[in-house]
């Protein structure tokens, strides 16, 4: 889908699909196995080359008669193995000490934001960058030492091959380790710390947005419902939908596809996922894997849950076991980030269209009104009593009514009466209620 912003009131018109290798790529980013796994199957395939070449330079000095610069390479060898096997004896312990460490910061950084943190850690490319060129080293000084030969002062006659260039590689891989240490642990650090998460969250959530291709402001025309296909796989979250895909097989059977569940809703075996209007539905196996989904949501197609994020964070802050209205403030200036851009778009139904600019999926995403009430209805009920979070929560709101068109307004009238009833429900004196209700951008200073 295309990033770029759409003018508000306008339907959506033709665009170009993502392509299939996005959601492959997402999916990827949220498993934390595929990067080591090539990491180790990159350091099998450099030691088999860099052998070769090792042999090669072997036999041309021997061809060429060069015994003394051969001699000068089994010696720099025989330094470097020391080196090379002490590596292959601590980076395990190595890598077993940082990451239990970082799992201990990662669970702390859970308790203390929200469960949904632990995403961040598993689609960190610091953190899967580290731990590969770590098992990478690991693996490839083991197999440098199956290339030494003789004892500890070889032949120089004898030898077939010295390991010159695969020392070198390891050296320069241990180099790497250290420096990317460095990098992982002043990224895991960041983990920890309130403002850097918010700041990825919204930063995602932000990105995620801007793939949406926006809202049509009338239904197109849809012939009688003809068909409805379920869901049979297991039950889940609805993670993301393959919409060139769709797209291409309505067109091809001449229908008009409605996607019942919105991203991040979960459906069981059975539900209604598409339904089928004009026409024949396509086959069963044209549409399988075109609806994934999974255990949890992701931010791929679904920027709503950016908020559900930064919510949940400000609750857990207005909590009476924490209570820490300044985290929630923080919080509040993340969503008005967020909302102060989603108001100048148009949200709601997504069409999407084929080529020949024909309406083929009907797809349902959160509208205005169901984002102003998923970033501040909980909030409110928990903020009454705390004047530092009322008064950022006013702030925002006429921020947001500067910005939002007429028709925009409604909600954000709605909730700015609702936190009105609410502080003069919970704060007793005149004087009190003035100052709770008071627009502060900082809560209070």
């Amino acid at each position: 889908m295309s990033g770029k912003s759409i003018p508000s009131g306008g339907s959506v018109h033709a665009h170009r699909p993502p392509p299939a290798l996005t959601s492959l790529r997402e999916r990827l980013r949220d498993t934390f196995w595929f990067a080591p796994t090539a990491g180790l199957l990159c350091a099998f395939a450099l030691w088999w080359v860099l052998s070769a070449l090792d042999t090669r330079i072997v036999a041309h000095l021997k061809e060429e008669g060069a015994y003394q610069e051969l001699g000068d390479l089994l010696a720099f060898a025989v330094d470097a193995r020391t080196i090379v096997t002490t590596v292959s004896a601590a980076m395990m312990t190595f890598i077993g000490v940082v990451f239990s460490i970082s799992l201990v910061a990662v669970q702390m950084a859970s308790g203390q934001l929200t469960p949904r943190v632990v995403r961040i850690f598993v689609r960190s490319r610091i953190s899967k960058l580290t731990l590969t060129v770590f098992l990478a080293t690991f693996a490839f000084s083991l197999l440098v030492l199956t290339s030494y030969e003789g004892g500890a002062e070889p032949d120089p006659r004898r030898v077939t091959s010295v390991p010159l260039l695969q020392s070198l590689l390891t050296l320069g891989l241990v180099g790497l380790s250290l420096l990317l240490f460095v990098a992982y642990v002043s990224s895991t650090l960041r983990l920890m710390q309130v403002g850097p998460v918010l700041d990825h969250i919204t930063r995602e959530s932000l990105r995620a947005l801007a793939r949406q291709p926006g809202g049509a402001a009338a239904e197109p025309p849809r012939g009688p419902c003809t068909a409805r296909l379920v869901h049979h796989g297991r039950a889940g979250v609805v993670r993301d939908v393959a919409v060139a895909r769709l797209v291409r097989n309505a067109r091809r059977h001449g229908v008009v596809l409605r996607l019942g569940p919105r991203a991040g809703d979960f459906v069981v075996p059975g539900t209604p996922l598409l339904t089928v209007h004009g026409g024949t539905a396509p086959p069963s196996r044209a549409l399988r894997g075109t609806v994934s989904v999974g255990v949890e949501r992701t931010l791929h197609q679904d920027p709503a849950f950016g908020l559900r994020q930064l919510a949940d964070i400000a609750l857990r802050a207005l909590s009476p076991s924490v209570h820490d209205p300044t985290t929630a403030v923080q919080c509040l200036d993340r969503i008005v980030q967020f909302l102060s851009v989603a108001v100048t778009l148009p949200l709601g139904t997504l069409h999407h269209r084929d080529r020949g600019g024909a309406v083929r999926l009907v797809q349902q995403v959160p509208g205005w009104s169901d984002l102003v009430d998923l970033a501040f209805e909980e909030i409110r009920w928990c903020a009454a009593d705390t004047p530092q979070v009322t008064r950022r929560l006013m702030a925002g709101l006429d921020d947001l009514l500067l910005l939002a068109s007429e028709e925009r307004r409604k909600p954000l009238l709605r909730h700015r009466a609702l936190l009105v009833e609410a502080v003069e429900r919970t704060v007793p004196g005149a004087s009190g209620r003035a100052f709770a209700l008071r627009p502060d951008r900082q809560g209070i200073g």
